[in-house]
Order: structure tokens, then C-alpha cells, then sequence
């Protein structure tokens, strides 16, 4: 099966595959040709140099990448290529060398996979509820891609769990360590305005929230002042790429019938981004 067929396949199988604009979404060919057969394909959160060097190892030459190849929104690399930055040279001479095609799979992956039932399910963070054993507990919610009523465990407990089953290094959390963990939320992005969670963790009695990103204000500030009021309330923050990485994980199991035919397929772990030096 040629790589083309096999992108086309891929999109065909998600939810967004009829609402997805091709000349707008984030979803494109970073690098290398798809008219070549497909030898095996390597999922993979983000496509680092390690694991590129592993896909030429094991002889697969699709990497199907979650996020950007060359460090940027876009992957534009005209400024890359101006201004010969040795980094990315050396990358790109890797995946010349090694045959690899790269093709970005994000927006198509969140609008959803079919699930057994019928309905679809946003492919990443469905993913993470599987890795972490969660599908089970996951509840209906307006307020995020992800809502779990977990049996009550403490703050600390939870975030060791997450950290054990994600293979982390750690997680920052934002809290009361003994705080009661019961309805926990995965959110996206937290970069600025959190009106929408304080309000929702104010009024649907949201007290855990999961996030990819943990920045020092907005819904940090509030959190941190609920705790000290004495509420149940935290945050658990592994990371972005560590967050979503489960979901990548996820995808190699449902490829082969996405494309209705046996190709090599495997993930390959971007690993955990962080290293914590505590005191």
C-alpha cells in the first residue's frame, strides 16, 4: 500500500473526515514523499531524533507524528533553512537518509474515533482513559474534552498513579496533596483566560483538573486560593506532550483496520520531556 493510501485511509477513518478543510487544517505532509510503498509505520507523539533513528532501525518509513517535526506551528522552515541551523540540518539529513516520510495526524485524530457503540470519541484523550485504565469511569461533560468520576482517592495518590502508568519522571500539582480526587477534568490548552473552568470547577463540582499545560495565574491563582480556603480543589499538570502521548499510543491499535490490511505498525515513546530536581 502506498503512504498516499495510507494518509487517505487514516483520515477516512475519524469523525472530522467530513469537516476538515485540507488546505486549512494542521494535518499535512512534513516531509518526504507518499508515493512510495509503505514499508511500516511508527506512531509517535512527537517525531524526535531518537525516535526517528528507531523507525530506520526497525525498517518503517511513515511516522505518523501528533505534533510539528521542526519546532514551530506550521512547520514552516524557510527561517531554518536561511539561516542554516545546524539542528535542523542534521535532522533533516537523518530522515533523508533513513527514507522516512512524516505526516501530521492532530486535527483528525481529536474530532474523534468511532467507539463499538456508534459515537466517536476525541482519539487522544480516549487514549489517555485507556492507558490510565479510566474508560471505564469516564462520565458525559459540556465542560471538557475528557470527564472522569474516579473513586475518591487522595491528590497524591492519583498523581504517583498517573505517574507509574505513564512512566513519568513526575508531575507538578497545584493543591492540597490530601485533597479528595473525585471528578477530574482534562482540559486543553491553559495558556490565558480560565474563566470557563473556575466557573466550571465553581459550579459542576469539578475538583481535579488535568492539564496539559501549568501556567502561574488564572486558573493556577484560583486553584491554589480554593485550597487554602480549605476546598477540595487541584491541579495535576505531567506536561503537554506527556498528556496526549497515550492517545499516539492508542492509534497503533486501531490502524490495521483503519486501513483494512496488514501493514507493520507500532509505537514508538517520545519519552518523557522533563527531568525535576527537587530540593
Amino acid at each position: 500500500m502506498k503512504i498516499s493510501t495510507v494518509i487517505s485511509k487514516m483520515k477516512a477513518y475519524y469523525k472530522g473526515s467530513k469537516d476538515i478543510k485540507p488546505d486549512t487544517t494542521r494535518d499535512q505532509l512534513l516531509f518526504g514523499s507518499t508515493q512510495k510503498e509503505c514499508t511500516g509505520i511508527v506512531t509517535t507523539q512527537w517525531p524526535s531524533v531518537d525516535v526517528i533513528r528507531k523507525a530506520i532501525e526497525l525498517g518503517d518509513n511513515l511516522i505518523i507524528t501528533h505534533e510539528a517535526l521542526f519546532w514551530n506551528h506550521g512547520d514552516h522552515t524557510d527561517w531554518l533553512e536561511s539561516t542554516k541551523n545546524i539542528t535542523y540540518l542534521a535532522k533533516k539529513q537523518l530522515l533523508e537518509a533513513g527514507g522516512i516520510t512524516v505526516w501530521r495526524c492532530h486535527d483528525y485524530v481529536h474530532s474523534g474515533i468511532p467507539l463499538p457503540d456508534g459515537t466517536y470519541s476525541d482519539g487522544i484523550f480516549y487514549g489517555l482513559a485507556k492507558e490510565l485504565a479510566w474508560d471505564q469511569y469516564i462520565v458525559p461533560s459540556k465542560n471538557s474534552e475528557l470527564a472522569l468520576r474516579l473513586p475518591t482517592s487522595s491528590v497524591a495518590a492519583l498523581a504517583n498513579y498517573i505517574i507509574d502508568k505513564l512512566d513519568l519522571e513526575g508531575a507538578r500539582v497545584l493543591g492540597n496533596l490530601n485533597s479528595h480526587a473525585k471528578q477530574v477534568n482534562v482540559t486543553f490548552h491553559i495558556l490565558g483566560d480560565a474563566k470557563k473552568e473556575v466557573t466550571d470547577a465553581d459550579q459542576e463540582g469539578i475538583n481535579i483538573y488535568l492539564t496539559p499545560e501549568l501556567i502561574d495565574f488564572t486558573l493556577s491563582e484560583y486553584i491554589r486560593d480554593s485550597s487554602q480556603l480549605g476546598q477540595d480543589k487541584a491541579v495535576i499538570a505531567i506536561g503537554h506532550f506527556n498528556l496526549e502521548e497515550p492517545g499516539m499510543k492508542y492509534m497503533a491499535t486501531y490502524i490495521p483496520k483503519a486501513l483494512g490490511e496488514s501493514i507493520p505498525c507500532r509505537f514508538i515513546k517520545s519519552g518523557d520531556m522533563y527531568h525535576y530536581i527537587t530540593k
